[in-house]
């Protein structure tokens, strides 16, 4: 029987990705690679876009028994080997993504191919990637989360490597002896992604620049943040651990100062809010003594504007008020900052703590208030959850098959699936042979035959079916 094919050129665009083979190849990054501010001599870096590209499974061999006085073995074609894994874990020894400045390619190793006499190959290594604790594995297009590094989520296997395909000695037959094709290795996996840390801590001090946050954190722990008179002293979040005795105590961390417009990623805005976002309870340090000129009823109430406005649910969280520098005030007849700041916030619920950070007036009381709020939230840290699955990403069936010219120039197509298909398939139905067409393409079938130089007219042979080949 001959059946006629009306086939349409198939061709996949190949994307800038599938030149990296096993990291020999080089690769353009696209500009932003890594997210830093310099200041002086300061860095900031708590981001960074990186590649990643877990290893290809090994083919499987074919090959065939060889021995004297045994004139017909058997396959014996070995299994390819395993591809090795991309994995993230935490190193409690770093605290920054900096490293990934100069390395921003990460490839695991390819497993090897299978061999003679039913060998293995050799299973690729897998890729550990160390990160700090906090860090938040997005998939870079999408921003969804993969993987957060934090709690009890210590080691992450992002990207699997692909399964070694299956030697000949598996696709023997009672009508099949001496099969000439394996299957292939599954392809590895690759993937952009965005690496971002997020402090975290029971407790972040929050507020404009310069209102002594650096100051009241190094009073209270065992932190040391560069302190001076000028915006933008802090540019790393600095964590310490508040010890208030008999093992009551929480872990305090100094955000950056916020500007107005941060929400919408003026100076440094979004870098620094993203910490925010671990912390269970939120301390506004303010400058009551208005030392700058600012007011500090208004400057609360920029920041709360700009927390709502990059996450509303941080605004649901307790959260006290520092009214730093009380030391520092000369009050004015009619004027009194400590009153005007309880008179607009605590009917909203938010206490007020007059304090000096430099002399330690007021940060007592202020701290065990705090210790108090922390004992009636949840316990459990934000752990931000899955949102992508890279193994999804997985989508070559890997099927056998082999395609040969032979001495007549008929293309003869062979594979375990393929004579499985051809027998359940009523190609005398259109949607029957509408089966079989997209069987053709989306294996790959079409693509190999092109490959092997087929031209319209040419003869299609399958296990006793023949075919024409046109476009």
């Amino acid at each position: 029987m001959v059946w006629s094919l009306f086939l349409k050129s198939h061709h996949n665009p190949v994307s800038h990705h599938d030149v990296l083979t096993d990291g020999r190849s080089s690769l353009t990054l696209p500009s932003g690679t890594i997210q830093e501010e310099r200041y002086g001599e300061v860095m900031f870096c708590d981001r960074a876009k990186v590649f990643i590209k877990s290893g290809k499974g090994g083919d499987g061999h074919v090959s065939f028994r060889r021995e004297l006085y045994v004139p017909a073995g058997g396959p014996d074609g070995g299994d390819g080997g395993r591809g090795g894994d991309i994995i993230f874990e935490v190193d409690d020894g770093l605290n920054t993504l900096s490293d990934f400045r100069h390395v921003r390619k990460y490839i695991a190793s390819s497993g090897e191919e299978g061999g003679k006499r039913r060998c293995h190959g050799a299973d690729g290594k897998d890729l550990v990637i160390k990160v700090p604790e906090g860090t938040v594995i997005k998939e870079l297009e999408s921003g969804k989360v993969i993987a957060d590094m934090s709690g009890e989520n210590r080691r992450e296997v992002v990207l699997k490597g692909g399964k070694g395909g299956l030697g000949n000695m598996h696709y023997a037959t009672s009508t099949m002896q001496a099969p000439k094709y394996a299957q292939p290795g599954q392809p590895a996996q690759e993937l952009w992604v965005q690496l971002e840390l997020k402090v975290i801590a029971d407790v972040g001090l929050v507020g404009f620049p310069n209102v002594g946050k650096s100051t009241l954190l190094s009073r209270v722990s065992n932190a040391k943040p560069k302190i001076a008179n000028y915006h933008f002293t802090t540019l790393d979040p600095h964590l310490g651990v508040v010890d208030l005795g008999s093992g009551a105590g929480f872990v305090m961390a100094d955000i950056p100062g916020l500007i107005e417009g941060a929400s919408e990623g003026v100076g440094l805005g979004h870098d620094f809010l993203r910490h925010i976002e671990r912390t269970r309870v939120l301390i506004h340090v303010v400058d009551a003594a208005s030392t700058e000129g600012r007011d500090p009823v208004q400057d609360i109430r920029t920041i709360l504007k700009e927390l709502e406005a990059y996450n509303p649910e941080l605004l649901t969280r307790p959260q006290v008020i520092a009214a730093n520098k009380m030391d520092a005030i000369y009050q004015e007849e009619g004027q009194d900052p400590l009153k005007a700041l309880k008179e607009a916030f605590e009917p909203e619920g938010i206490q007020v703590f007059p304090i000096s950070a430099v002399s330690g007036q007021g940060v007592k009381e202020l701290l065990y208030y705090v210790n108090e709020l922390l004992k009636n939230t949840d316990q459990k840290p934000v752990i931000f959850q899955k949102e992508f699955d890279p193994s999804v990403m997985l989508v070559s069936s890997n099927l056998p098959y082999t395609v040969e010219k032979d001495e007549e120039g008929v293309y003869v197509v062979e594979g375990p699936r393929i004579e499985k298909m051809l027998g359940y398939t009523n190609l005398e139905s259109e949607r029957g042979f509408d089966f079989f067409q997209r069987f053709l393409k989306e294996n790959g079938i079409l693509d190999k035959l092109e490959e092997a130089g087929i031209q319209e007219g040419d003869t299609v042979r399958m296990y006793g079916l023949v075919f024409d080949y046109y476009k």
